[in-house]
């Protein structure tokens, strides 16, 4: 899929924090920050690696995200292995031990267990799906293992006080719903059906998006809940269209994105679909699905807008070649795929700040790192580990079957 060009002529909060961070880019080079006091002890091997774990859903229903971190997880290893990272006066190299979770929260609590104990690794990165990653939340913090989510759902860090070792990668969905109730009423529409996937990660849809419509001005005619399962898309489409909105959302990941907007066209619905950042992903705009979504709207951090022609900061320039080596290895690309690359940044610069790989160490390095990196800026903090930057968020539309910037 053809990447659009990225318009970077606005100043804006995530060029503050990409100037701020003590490392550009998630680079694994510069100088050890102050060691925080809380840094815990760790017993996790010492050696030249760092060993990262990573619970995917490669198969199963959430195959259509988790495939795309596998992806993004080795090209990143490999980049960062060609001369390894200074760690303290070591230079270090990754290894990663990915598993199949098969979309199954109690498979993926059971990997996180086992990476921790047997395999003995720094730090753990996973969960596309939300209750993935809520099953390995608890594990996490019971072993005092640094667990990043690729997640969609605020509450996989909330509250902080039972989330001390774990960090989202992914928008928060009252930054999304925002974002998409000022599109919406921007478009003038006035009355809005809400489509919504049942479990954690439409929980959290429904309540940031009746916020952001009422905050908006706009009216929110009904609620429907999609099947997690994939099943009853046809009733559930049936009730939504029937109270003749201007608008419809569909909150839900790939592939009940797709499979719901399909559904929605055979209603006979035919006004404008807005999506949230979980449907971003080849799956969505596969050829069963294009007539439905042609047009439809997604609001989805910066990574899906970047231009080989147009690339001039560090930032972009990582998209780019990100970008192109995605697209050499796996012929497609997603803008799903940068949040696991961007974990395993992550983690490499926590460790270059911490002087050391040991978990408790790496948690606390964590929680500094305000920077800016492949799918959008993070600002990490003690107060804030969905780290994910508001400003990182654009609007997008599906244009003869490619994201293109929306203006």
């Amino acid at each position: 899929m053809a990447t659009p060009a990225f318009d970077s002529s606005v100043f804006t909060r995530r060029g503050v924090l990409a100037a701020a961070a003590s490392t550009l880019l998630l680079t694994a080079c510069g100088q050890p920050g102050q060691r925080p006091d809380d840094a815990a002890s760790s017993t996790a091997p010492g050696g030249q690696e760092l060993v990262v774990g990573a619970s995917l859903e490669l198969t199963g229903r959430g195959a259509a995200l988790g495939v795309l971190q596998r992806n993004a997880l080795e090209l990143t290893a490999e980049s960062l292995n060609v001369s390894g990272f200074p760690v303290g006066n070591l230079r270090r190299t990754v290894r990663l031990e990915i598993r199949d979770n098969g979309s199954d929260p109690r498979l993926a609590a059971r990997h996180a267990a086992e990476l921790t104990r047997q395999d003995q690794v720094h730090a753990l990165v996973g969960g596309t799906l939300a209750e993935t990653s809520m099953a390995i939340v608890g594990v996490a913090q019971q072993l005092r293992v640094p667990f990043l989510s690729l997640g969609t759902c605020d509450d996989i860090v909330l509250p902080l006080a039972e989330r001390t070792y774990v960090y989202k990668l992914t928008p928060d969905a009252g930054d999304v719903a925002r974002r998409m109730a000022q599109l919406i009423e921007s478009q003038r529409v006035r009355r809005v059906a809400l489509l919504a996937v049942e479990g954690l990660h439409g929980d959290s849809g429904v309540r940031a998006v009746r916020g952001a419509l009422r905050a908006a001005g706009v009216e929110l005619r009904r609620t429907v809940r999609l099947s997690a399962g994939g099943q009853g898309f046809a009733s559930a489409t049936q009730r939504a269209a029937a109270v003749e909105p201007d608008g419809v959302i569909i909150w839900a990941t790939a592939p009940d994105s797709g499979n719901a907007a399909r559904e929605l066209r055979r209603a006979g619905y035919r006004g404008p679909l807005f999506f949230d950042s979980g449907a971003v992903a080849e799956d969505t705009l596969a050829p069963r699905n294009a007539a439905a979504v042609e047009g439809a709207y997604a609001v989805h951090p910066s990574c899906l807008a970047n231009s080989t022609l147009t690339a001039t900061t560090t930032a972009q320039m990582a998209r780019r070649d990100f970008t192109f080596r995605y697209l050499q290895r796996h012929g497609t690309f997603s803008g799903f795929a940068p949040y696991a690359s961007d974990a395993l940044q992550l983690l490499a610069s926590a460790a270059r700040s911490a002087s050391s790989v040991d978990r408790g160490r790496l948690r606390a390095y964590l929680q500094t790192q305000v920077t800016e990196g492949i799918a959008g800026a993070y600002a990490f903090a003690p107060i804030r580990h969905g780290g994910m930057a508001p400003d990182s968020l654009g609007v997008y539309v599906v244009s003869r079957g490619s994201w293109a910037p929306w203006s």
